[in-house]
């Protein structure tokens, strides 16, 4: 049952990571026996992926980037949404390598896992950021010799001025400002 039900699920992760633009992945998983029987039966699975053409398939971990491997725990976790019982997921930085379609794809997979699943994630993308409900400015200063980090909640303006500073760099222009509050509007409505 195992390696039947297996099938379906890697192929429909596969399918998750094309949307995040793996264009020519292939992954699945293998059973290995393990000797002796435990609660989780006799066999060990391990997810196996190549991410380039003509190369073979290899253990997750001894092949993915850490940004690939966000990604790729985005397009399990999407798979497993409607099932899965962790409610939080945190996502680290999940735009590592990514830019463009591929960053409003993972936005909208964040979102559709936030249909059922606290997600926090920590981001420096625009693309990711506007997609989410509540925004958190996170900071680091050095106070009386040390390092002292700080977390406020943004609103309103704040959003948008914070989505800008993503967006134009040292100078934040009206232009770049109308570009974040078009950007946020966009993501509410794709919601």
């Amino acid at each position: 049952m195992r390696k039947h039900t297996a099938k379906e699920l890697t192929e429909k992760i596969r399918e998750g990571l094309k949307d995040l633009n793996f264009i020519d992945v292939e992954f699945s998983m293998e059973f290995s026996r393990i000797g002796h029987y435990t609660a989780n039966g006799f066999d060990e699975a391990e997810f196996l992926i190549s991410t380039n053409p003509g190369e073979a398939l290899k253990p997750l971990g001894m092949v993915a980037s850490g940004g690939e491997l966000s990604r790729i725990m985005l397009a399990i976790k999407t798979v497993l949404a409607d099932t899965d019982d962790i409610p939080t997921l945190i996502f680290d930085e999940i735009d590592t390598g990514i830019s463009g379609r591929t960053a409003q794809k993972v936005s909208e997979k964040l979102a559709y896992i936030a249909g059922n699943h606290q997600v926090i994630c920590i981001t420096h993308l625009p693309q990711i950021a506007a997609m989410a409900d509540c925004h958190y400015e996170i900071a680091k200063a050095v106070e009386e010799g040390r390092t002292a980090t700080s977390i406020h909640p943004l609103s309103g303006e704040e959003v948008v001025e914070e989505l800008a500073r993503l967006l134009g760099g040292a100078e934040i222009t009206e232009a770049v400002r109308a570009n974040a509050r078009e950007m946020k509007r966009l993501a509410k409505e794709g919601r």
